[in-house]
């Protein structure tokens, strides 16, 4: 593991005993805390992206206010639903947000999860071509995206532009260079993993999968993370690919980290109907720090992986989750390899 980092799902809620009350709240508190992590050391800070629920929605206000207040930490996204997206309106929201950030995006991508509503990406404009389903959308928005992140030309300019243009085919602005090489795909499957591979994207494989072989979470993650490996590895691509995977762990060192967690973690995987598809949910890890590394040294996936994400339970606020990550960077972290 050469990589950590938090993701966020940025829950807000006008209840009792929540930190974070609005939107508003949570958009703010994830910059305090993205600021924080940075200050800590860590590598990353991830936001999940879901529409018509009080979670993060629309990712690339919130990047690039984070972009303009770190100048380390890498900034992504796990999973932006691609079958909600305009991918040339997103090129030039990524492009700026990247440019701001002086070129730390990591935009992960995906076909998204199950949602609040009913096609909701119907309500953005958006529907699959006759004969293909959302998740082929998600998959041909992407490539959409991905070919404008090349930088090259493809509309026809104006004979009688209102500003200079330059000489030939006209691409979108802003454009990042460098941004195509981050980005990642959320796989929940073997198959789509190696698709990603074939893609050229960095791979993010999260505590859901697909139930392929009947075998313990981790240990299909791991395989499904060296199919993607052998993938890349035939379909050419020069650079390194990057994998993570996101995990959530807590370490037990004072009253209120039991208080809130010392029932402990998931001491098994669960399996859970999806789209009509059997899944198999990660488990969770809840210990002292000695035996949280015990139990982590015996995860094949994290072994596999660069990169490990922290899902934060950041409506407990930003002082909280700056003490879960902070613990996990000193206690736990060094013995899984970091740095």
């Amino acid at each position: 593991m050469k990589n950590l980092g938090f993701l966020s799902f940025g829950h807000w809620a006008p209840e009792r005993g929540s930190a974070v009350q609005t939107a508003s709240d949570a958009l703010l508190q994830s910059i305090d805390l993205a600021v924080a992590a940075e200050e800590l050391g860590l590598d990353g800070a991830y936001f999940r992206v879901h529409h018509f629920a009080r979670q993060l929605a629309s990712p690339f206000p919130l990047l690039a206010a984070i972009g303009a207040k770190t100048s380390k930490i890498e900034i992504g996204t796990g999973v932006i639903d691609m079958r909600y997206e305009n991918p040339l309106y997103m090129a030039e929201d990524a492009g700026a947000a990247d440019l701001i950030a002086g070129g730390r995006l990591q935009l992960g991508l995906s076909r998204g999860s199950p949602e609040q509503v009913i096609d909701g990406w119907r309500h953005f404009g958006y529907q699959p071509a006759e004969g293909e389903d959302g998740s082929d959308m998600a998959r041909h928005h992407a490539q959409v995206f991905l070919q404008q992140l090349k930088g090259r030309g493809f509309a026809q300019p104006n004979p009688r532009p209102m500003f200079p243009n330059p000489p030939g085919l006209l691409r979108l602005e802003p454009h990042s260079e460098g941004l195509i090489d981050r980005i990642w795909w959320g796989s929940g499957s073997n198959a789509t993993a190696e698709w990603a591979a074939m893609m050229g994207m960095n791979l993010q494989s999260s505590t859901l999968k697909d139930d392929e072989t009947g075998e313990p979470f981790h240990v299909q993650q791991a395989k499904q993370i060296r199919a993607y490996r052998a993938a890349w590895k035939a379909a050419g691509h020069t650079r390194e690919p990057r994998v993570s995977v996101s995990r959530s762990i807590f370490a037990l060192v004072n009253d209120m980290d039991r208080m809130y967690f010392g029932q402990g973690g998931k001491d098994s995987d669960q399996i859970g109907m999806i789209d009509q598809t059997r899944s198999i949910f990660g488990r969770g890890y809840a210990d002292t720090p000695d035996r949280l590394i015990d139990q982590l040294k015996k995860d094949e996936a994290i072994a596999e992986a660069d990169t490990l994400l922290l899902t934060v339970p950041n409506m407990l606020g930003v002082e909280y989750n700056v003490h879960v990550l902070e613990t996990i960077l000193n206690e736990v972290a060094p013995a899984l390899g970091w740095r």
